[in-house]
């Protein structure tokens, strides 16, 4: 038992370093000189960012993508202090439900920002405002790595749900 705890636990935190990567880091969208993200578009020759306004169109999608991003590592971090005060807290034979249902909820985040992006991405790069040609470009790691974090927080969550603490 105590082998499947650290296994839940190690899959949790890889989980939130996942959500974590794929928010921050800067390769939503790459191409041959430039990056970009759900925050800003940098060329990699001269190592310039502009970050992305309201100036851009569907900025409303970029935030959309933005806030649901946050929330899902804001409710990834919140489940594993959830689970960490459950783990003492129940009885055994007691489910990790709170810690399932926000787990999961974090996987329903990730999955509408990725799925946003997806959706949005031909509009989001014909914009106007930005200074270099970006509709030529490919989807980067970062949105790959959103990707592998929903699968990893709905396993997560399953995992929580599936759980009962036992000796």
């Amino acid at each position: 038992m105590l082998i499947l705890l650290a296994f839940i636990i190690v899959f949790h935190i890889t989980s939130a370093a996942l959500l974590f990567i794929s928010t921050i880091d800067n390769a939503w969208w790459v191409g041959d000189n430039f990056s970009a993200d759900v925050w800003r578009v940098c060329t990699t020759n001269t190592s310039t960012c502009m970050a992305i306004t309201d100036e851009f169109n569907e900025y409303q999608s970029i935030q959309a993508v933005q806030a649901a991003m946050i929330l899902s590592t804001i409710f990834c971090c919140v489940a594993f202090l959830v689970f960490i005060l459950q783990l003492f807290r129940l009885k055994q034979g007691e489910r990790f439900v709170l810690t399932s249902v926000i787990q999961l909820l974090s996987c329903l985040c990730v999955m509408i920002a990725a799925s946003i992006y997806t959706d949005r991405h031909e509009e989001l790069h014909q914009s106007h405002g930005y200074v270099m040609e970006v509709s030529k470009g490919q989807y980067g790691y970062s949105f790959v790595l959103a990707w592998i974090a929903f699968a990893f927080t709905l396993i997560s969550g399953v995992m929580y749900l599936v759980l009962r603490k036992r000796k």
